[in-house]
């Protein structure tokens, strides 16, 4: 029996790629000359898988920083530039076979994130993912960021689908909060970084993107 879904959409930081701790020693070196550095523990609970001027506000008002949170986030943002263009996020298990069953079952496919533009389109470039998704929706598209609605909704619009016959695949609190609110269903996909965060909001919570799959497949 087919999946009653039309499309999966998928998180980038956590979800595609394992990403979240080079953002961690990234945001540690841009807060280096001012004495601060973020401790693991908070960064998995408050930071991981947030848009990089939110975590900007958050650090300038937690450690009571001179530069603005705009300032705060392009520098994370350039240096983060800097190590993609010598690097490249490694993906998280499962996923070429994952892409794989969904399209052999017929399923389209989207990116839906946070991330900055630059970022999705070096993960795509270096592990030739393009052909594998219909759009991409990142924070350059919209006005709020998750956790808001706005990048799913906007995802919806640009693929002609109605909410209920989308699924997002989010591996964090925020990005479970952004899907809901759009109205999806949301697989949680909890990864280390991320494990202490709260997926009770979540349609379901799996413990790796092959079971987020069988999921998906059993919902006739």
């Amino acid at each position: 029996m087919p999946s009653r879904f039309k499309a999966v959409l998928f998180d980038h930081d956590g979800a595609l790629v394992e990403s979240e701790a080079v953002h961690h020693a990234i945001w540690n070196q841009v807060l280096q000359p001012y004495g601060v550095q973020i401790p693991v523990e908070l960064f998995m609970a408050d930071f991981s898988g947030v848009p990089a001027i939110t975590n900007g506000h958050d650090i300038k008002k937690r450690y009571a920083l001179a530069p603005d949170a705009a300032e705060l986030a392009d520098t994370k943002n350039g240096m983060t530039a800097e190590y993609l263009a010598t690097h490249a996020f490694p993906l998280m298990p499962g996923v070429r076979e994952s892409l794989a069953r969904l399209q052999a079952a017929g399923l389209r496919k989207g990116v839906v994130t946070g991330a900055r533009m630059f970022a999705i389109a070096a993960t795509l470039r270096s592990h030739a993912l393009a052909p594998e998704f219909e759009i991409v929706i990142s924070a350059d598209e919209v006005v709020h960021s998750k956790p808001a609605p706005e990048c799913y909704l906007l995802a919806l619009e640009k693929m002609g689908l109605q909410a209920h016959e989308a699924v997002a695949f989010e591996d964090t609190e925020h990005g479970v909060a952004s899907a809901i609110a759009a109205g999806l269903a949301c697989v949680a996909i909890p990864t280390a970084m991320s494990a202490v965060q709260d997926f009770s909001a979540a349609t379901v919570v799996v413990p790796d993107m092959a079971s987020a799959v069988d999921w998906v497949l059993r919902q006739g």
